[in-house]
């Protein structure tokens, strides 16, 4: 297997088309070689993880987004899916990590 490296700018932004591409393809066409099975020595030490919002704060979020975040939560809260969105996004950042729950 052949490794292709991109930089974010090198990424097309996710157009219509290519969502409805990708949800129209089927299971036996997706490449998961590069990705372990998760077997029961995996689930033996794997631990759910649950958060909740200690501290209810006030955001100015512009309304496309809250739009956006509506459209594409596939029936999750919107609100989840922008802590979880704003989670991952810092978690990738190298100098910072969630404090435990």
């Amino acid at each position: 297997m052949n490794i292709i490296r991109k930089t974010k700018k090198e990424i097309p932004p996710m157009t219509k088309e290519r969502a409805e591409e990708i949800k129209a393809m089927p299971d036996e066409d997706i490449d998961f070689s590069d990705i372990p099975e998760l077997d029961e020595d995996f689930f033996k030490n794997a631990k759910r993880v649950e958060y909740s919002l200690k501290e209810k704060t006030d955001s100015i979020v512009k309304p496309h987004l809250i739009d956006w975040f509506k459209n594409h939560a596939n029936g999750k809260n919107y609100q989840s899916l922008i802590n979880d969105v704003l989670e991952d996004y810092i978690t990738h950042q190298a100098v910072w990590q969630p404090k435990d729950s």
